[in-house]
């Protein structure tokens, strides 16, 4: 069964820094395509950033771009989201997702900038 859990979401004040951690079970995580996607109420959800299965290949959305890091420690089943400089806009849940037909997801976490 796969599990991916999210953790590290809070509240920050805008220009601060927040990690989140995707801890991932049930399936080979090597092999998978990970991402970060977020979403705000009414709003369709947004990938954030994505990773290939070595780490090697990346891509953010222009939104983060210089401020966001994705990461992940294949020997650890752990993906990561290194969050700087934050912004008001940054507000969001943030799901671990794994890159499938259908995509998994977590169960989120939420991230509040605001001062």
């Amino acid at each position: 069964q796969v599990q991916l859990v999210e953790s590290g979401g809070g509240l920050v004040q805008p220009g601060g820094s927040l990690r989140l951690t995707c801890a991932a079970s049930g399936f080979t995580f090597s092999r998978y395509i990970m991402s970060w996607y977020r979403q705000t109420p009414g709003k369709e959800r947004e990938r954030v950033a994505l990773i290939g299965t070595t780490g090697d290949s990346i891509n953010y959305a222009d939104s983060v771009k210089g401020r966001f890091t994705i990461s992940r420690d294949n020997a650890n089943n752990m993906l990561y989201l290194q969050m700087n400089n934050l912004k008001p806009e940054d507000t969001a849940v943030y799901y671990c997702t794994r890159i499938g037909i259908p995509n998994s997801w977590g169960q989120g976490t939420q991230v509040t900038v605001s001062s």
